[in-house]
């Protein structure tokens, strides 16, 4: 395994990591995509369900775009490995 693979996988869990303790904690975790618009992200929250979100005008808090239904919440987690 290369050095670059080594680190990947550290990262990898790290943000894992990050993700349960967000979510057992009873906070949302955003996942940042390329896939979507600019200023757009997904919000997971402890329920399991995931919106597209993107920052209010003020920057304090969050607009939703779209509320994903189940199938597409775990088609996001696949995604991005997070299941």
């Amino acid at each position: 395994m290369s050095e670059l693979e080594v680190i990947e996988r550290i990262g990898t869990s790290a943000v894992k990591q990050l993700r349960d303790n967000k979510l057992a904690a009873g906070v949302p975790f955003m996942i940042n995509s390329k896939d979507l618009p600019s200023k757009q992200s997904y919000l997971e929250y402890p329920d399991h369900s995931i919106q597209i979100v993107t920052v209010s005008a003020d920057a304090h808090s969050f607009i939703t775009v779209k509320v994903l239904d189940a199938r597409e919440a775990d088609l996001v987690r696949v995604k991005y490995n997070l299941i």
